[in-house]
């Protein structure tokens, strides 16, 4: 009997060890740390594999995606705007930067398919930051032009790959900030 207890006291011992190794391998060692989780995992090990930090590591990669949204979707609709400012320079050296960031988008949505209700959630954050990326990239004043207030695009036309924007915008409801 006194055996047995040893032998657990033990592997609880070499399980916190190992842990405790794993964690600080985390800081020292990142590529080797991921390794060895990974190996653990695959072998079942989960009790001895660094938990904490594999959480925090898979929630950083929801971010990261959630950020590439963002960034994406704010340069996709700061374009669609500049195009529909400045009609007459829809040239290709304009399509070039709408096809890459719909092709990221669409990279991005096929992975990770419920990104699509954030971007229909946070569209008017996007859109508000895309105003002054626009104004910034057609070199106006934020006096001298406006943009609607609310976007004017939907998310289905801000992923569709044959939409550009219509020629003309909305002066009424416009913004000037």
């Amino acid at each position: 009997m006194r055996l047995g207890r040893y032998n657990r006291d033990k592997m609880k011992a070499q399980r916190a060890s190992t842990l405790a190794d794993l964690s600080g391998l985390y800081d020292e060692d990142f590529f080797e740390w991921t390794q060895r989780n990974a190996e653990l995992l695959r072998a079942g090990r989960v009790r001895v594999s660094d938990i904490r930090h594999i959480a925090e590591e898979i929630e950083g990669l929801g971010r990261q995606d959630l950020k590439e949204l963002h960034r994406r979707s704010r340069a996709l609709l700061a374009y669609l705007l500049v195009g529909q400012l400045q009609p007459a320079m829809q040239s290709r050296s304009r399509l070039g930067p709408i096809t890459e960031e719909r092709i990221w988008l669409d990279g991005l949505l096929e992975q990770s398919p419920s990104l699509k209700v954030k971007l229909a959630n946070e569209l008017p954050v996007y859109y508000a930051e895309a105003v002054r990326l626009a104004r910034a990239l057609a070199r106006i004043a934020p006096d001298r032009e406006r943009f609607p207030v609310d976007c004017p695009f939907t998310v289905e036309q801000i992923l569709d790959p044959e939409f550009l924007s219509p020629g003309t915008l909305r002066r009424p409801d416009a913004i000037t900030t």
